[in-house]
């Protein structure tokens, strides 16, 4: 008996969250699907995709507002075409540009998922007005995000799918390898994950160059933080060059206890000398690095952004009762902090870039308050530890196989 066909979408295969689910997914349900993955252009493919089948139609991104108003409609087109030729039973798409050509290359005989895979793609109303006349799933890696869907554009074939991570892969490579980082006046012993006294105290994150992560509130809080706690030291991690943030840390002074060390092939490697890990981000979908952080257990401490933090750090949390209870706080005037099951949450903060270093907010303060204690409380920082690292094993392989073959049974 010949295997149901199903179709993935992504534009690349290049570095990045989703990408990185696409690639899971297909391996995944190779045992139960004949599985195609098509891909707009081919270049600085990251993954492992050895033994899948990939269809690269060569046509990628193009400058100016109406060449990709054009390329939407050539992928379109091309996608059309193998559809009718494939036959996939499902094709599922991955991010913005995926979810376009998916939608409008619809030919009535497959189903169409569409994947939101962060909250920015539920305010854009002209494509997602569009996308929800398409669609036959919406697929939302979020329950905030799933919420939205339903409330705003009054579309209720949703579903959640969390997505997945490899506990044992992420732990093998931060195994792999004990890459030098450049605080010479003291180093970790090489393998060692235990912090003594008069040891340097790693805090990390990792994400790109982009000011939706909020690096500026990270950089001006750490600076509150290394102020108490000399032997602290920041490592950022991420595509871009990070220039204007060089900037602003050489304004404040901490050059030397920041390393920005690029986008990396062995991430989890450096990811395994933190104790914390930072997000400040003001939106993400489901922040994959904090889920991998907390695999390695690093301790969290997150901005309330739309959307994941809320629902992986606090039990049955959302971002809307968070907010409540951060209102609440205030008005008894009490430290805005919540110290969730898994990790610790503060408010969003303004999404308006500061790179001024002689201005900084009570946000800022209360985030660096919070890692200061954190940091001063070896009972509590164990406790988010270990809680942490058993929380990310609920974002299992087998969890999210189970859900998906369901709803492709529906």
């Amino acid at each position: 008996m010949s295997k149901r066909k199903l179709m993935l979408i992504s534009p690349m295969l290049h570095q990045g969250g989703f990408e990185r689910v696409c690639v899971t997914t297909a391996r995944l349900l190779e045992p139960y699907f004949d599985v195609t993955i098509v891909i707009f252009d081919s270049a600085n493919i990251a993954y492992d995709v050895e033994g899948l089948s990939i269809i690269d139609i060569q046509m990628g991104v193009r400058k100016g507002k109406l060449q990709k108003i054009l390329n939407i409609i050539r992928r379109s087109r091309k996608v059309r075409e193998l559809k009718k030729e494939m036959q996939p039973e499902i094709a599922y798409s991955f991010g913005p540009t995926a979810n376009m050509v998916n939608a409008f290359s619809k030919t009535g005989k497959e189903k169409v998922w569409l994947g939101l895979r962060n909250y920015t793609d539920v305010e854009e109303e002209t494509k997602m007005r569009l996308l929800v006349k398409k669609a036959d799933l919406i697929v939302c890696c979020s329950r905030d995000i799933e919420k939205s869907v339903k409330i705003k554009y009054k579309f209720n074939n949703t579903a959640v799918l969390y997505n997945l991570y490899d506990a044992d892969t992420i732990r093998k490579e931060a195994a792999a390898s004990d890459p030098p980082l450049p605080f010479a006046e003291e180093l970790k012993e090489a393998g060692s994950l235990q912090q003594e006294p008069g040891q340097l105290r790693y805090l990390v994150s990792m994400g790109r160059d982009d000011p939706m992560k909020g690096f500026w509130h990270m950089i001006k809080a750490f600076k509150l933080v290394h102020d108490q706690i000399p032997e602290a030291r920041l490592i950022l991690m991420g595509a871009g060059t990070f220039q204007k943030y060089k900037t602003l840390a050489e304004q404040l002074k901490i050059t030397d206890a920041i390393y920005f060390a690029c986008m990396r092939r062995d991430p989890y490697a450096l990811l395994k000398y933190g104790e914390v890990y930072l997000l400040t981000s003001a939106n993400e979908g489901f922040p994959n690095a904090l889920v991998e952080a907390m695999t390695l257990s690093l301790a969290p401490v997150s901005t309330n952004c739309l959307t994941g933090p809320a629902e992986i750090l606090v039990r049955n949390g959302d971002t809307a009762s968070l907010n409540d209870q951060f209102t609440e706080k205030q008005k008894e005037k009490e430290t805005p902090v919540i110290y969730g099951d898994y990790g610790i949450v503060v408010p969003e903060m303004q999404k308006e870039e500061n790179l001024d270093p002689a201005d900084i907010t009570e946000e800022e303060r209360n985030l660096a308050d919070t890692v200061i204690r954190l940091l001063q409380d070896e009972k509590l920082l164990q406790s988010y530890r270990q809680t942490a690292a058993r929380r990310a094993g609920d974002f299992t392989y087998e969890k999210y196989l189970e859900q998906f073959l369901k709803l492709a049974e529906e």
